[in-house]
């Protein structure tokens, strides 16, 4: 280990040691000059520094890399990808799940939100280290390569479909889809101007696989809840993107926080009204009662709270308001959980 631990000191080292001495050519017959300059310099030194601390990396270091890449540090996105999927799970059985669908699902969105994060870190490996809030995750500070990242992404996506594959025909064809979006999510930021609905699509779409798993079909009432799901994503995904606003105006990237400028606080109360009002519609699709709509009413009263965490637009106001639509989520799936149990009494 330490001989090719100091063969690779020893590379590093010689190309830096070639930039430090090149030399001027002053052959009017070659068509170049190159002169070496401090930057060059400093940029080999670092690139050593990082290739031997990446060479040396013991395996629970470089485990621990691959937990930070997939968020198992930061749960509130599983979180966000799972309350949809679950309020789809219990509606589409009125409140009967089969729970072993129940299990394959509560995986999978852990599996998907995992190769999600390792795809968006893989997509933003060029953009990351100019931000402050990413600048640290471990494919942007090269505790791991690119390629690892892809890896991780592979494996945690076959993994998730080989549990899909117990399920019927209609959710394995609707599975696909879902892994496209997910992939597909990360790029849409270059050239999207509302990317967040992009996202809202992809978080949401366990709603419809949740349907077609246990009825065969996707109706209505999935559709309209899949479109909550949509005006939920880009009401928190601005807030999380007001947080980074000032960064991505630099390196170029799209977002909602962006497109709707001075007007992002009051997009995002909009936004958030369109998801309570869509998902009353889902509710009455469904034939939902009234401890559904108190549910729901505690659910918008959180929503709205937000507006007081944000309009300030501070980084912490908006990484807060952000991270207490997990609450917002769970809130609506009680009222559900409770409004099936009520009707299930004698």
């Amino acid at each position: 280990m330490n001989a090719k631990t100091n063969r690779l000191r020893a590379a590093a080292n010689a190309i830096a040691l070639a930039l430090k001495q090149g030399q001027d050519c002053d052959d009017d017959s070659t068509p170049w000059k190159w002169k070496p300059s401090p930057t060059r310099i400093s940029v080999a030194e670092q690139i050593a520094g990082i290739a031997v601390d990446v060479y040396r990396m013991s395996l629970s270091a470089r485990l621990f890399a691959y937990a930070r890449l997939v968020r198992l540090d930061k749960p509130i996105g599983t979180l966000l990808l799972l309350w949809p999927t679950l309020w789809a799970l219990w509606l589409s059985s009125a409140g009967r799940p089969d729970w072993n669908v129940v299990a394959i699902f509560v995986a999978g969105t852990f599996l998907m939100r995992s190769a999600g994060c390792a795809i968006n870190d893989y997509a933003d490996r060029d953009f990351d280290p100019h931000v402050k809030r990413t600048r640290d995750r471990p494919l942007a500070a090269a505790m791991i390569t690119p390629r690892e990242a892809l890896a991780v992404a592979t494996v945690l996506s076959l993994v998730a479909f080989v549990l899909v594959l117990q399920l019927n025909r209609l959710t394995v064809a609707l599975s696909f889809a879902a892994m496209f979006l997910a992939a597909s999510y990360p790029f849409t930021k270059r050239f999207l101007a509302l990317p967040q609905a992009y996202l809202g699509l992809a978080f949401g779409f366990g709603i419809p696989m949740a349907y077609a798993a246990q009825t065969g079909e996707v109706p209505l009432a999935a559709m309209v809840l899949l479109l909550a799901n949509v005006f939920w994503a880009v009401a928190y995904d601005t807030e999380y993107a007001m947080v980074d606003r000032d960064d991505d105006l630099k390196i170029g990237i799209r977002t909602s926080a962006i497109l709707f400028g001075r007007y992002d606080v009051a997009m995002v109360m909009v936004f958030h009204a369109l998801f309570i009002a869509t998902l009353a519609c889902a509710g009455l699709i469904e034939g939902l009662g009234r401890y559904f709509f108190a549910g729901l009413g505690l659910t918008a009263m959180l929503a709205m709270s937000q507006y007081w965490m944000i309009r300030d637009r501070s980084r912490d106001g908006c990484f807060r308001a952000f991270r207490q639509n997990n609450w917002v989520g769970g809130v609506a799936f009680a009222g559900m959980l409770i409004d099936y149990s009520m009707l299930a009494m004698p």
